[in-house]
């Protein structure tokens, strides 16, 4: 469809998913991950509140900066990224198409 965007999420290395996904909706990354059964818990719904939804950007657009309640879930993972999000304060806008993310663990 013409308000859809491609997401690529990385399995392994060198193995990338191509996920299609609406931009006219308001949905997150998160739910789109959640969508297509990646293992994201997102045990707050998506308030940046549990960092359960954790990715890392690997390339394409540059996205927004984080929020102060998103860095600071951020500092309680054990595990942190140059690239680090959490993916359910990463909106589907087309500004985003072409975004290439790996599930952090």
């Amino acid at each position: 469809m013409e308000n859809d965007i491609r997401i690529y999420v990385e399995e392994a290395p060198g193995q990338r998913r191509e996920l299609e996904a609406p931009t006219d909706m308001g949905l997150s990354l998160m739910e789109l991950l959640k969508a297509n059964d990646y293992p994201i818990q997102a045990t707050c719904g998506g308030m940046a509140l549990c960092a359960t939804c954790h990715v890392e950007v690997l390339a394409g657009p540059v996205l927004p900066e984080p929020q102060d309640a998103e860095l600071d879930m951020l500092e309680t993972l054990p595990h942190v990224y140059e690239g680090s999000r959490l993916s359910c304060q990463i909106r589907l806008e087309p500004r985003n198409d072409g975004l290439v993310v790996r599930i952090a663990g």
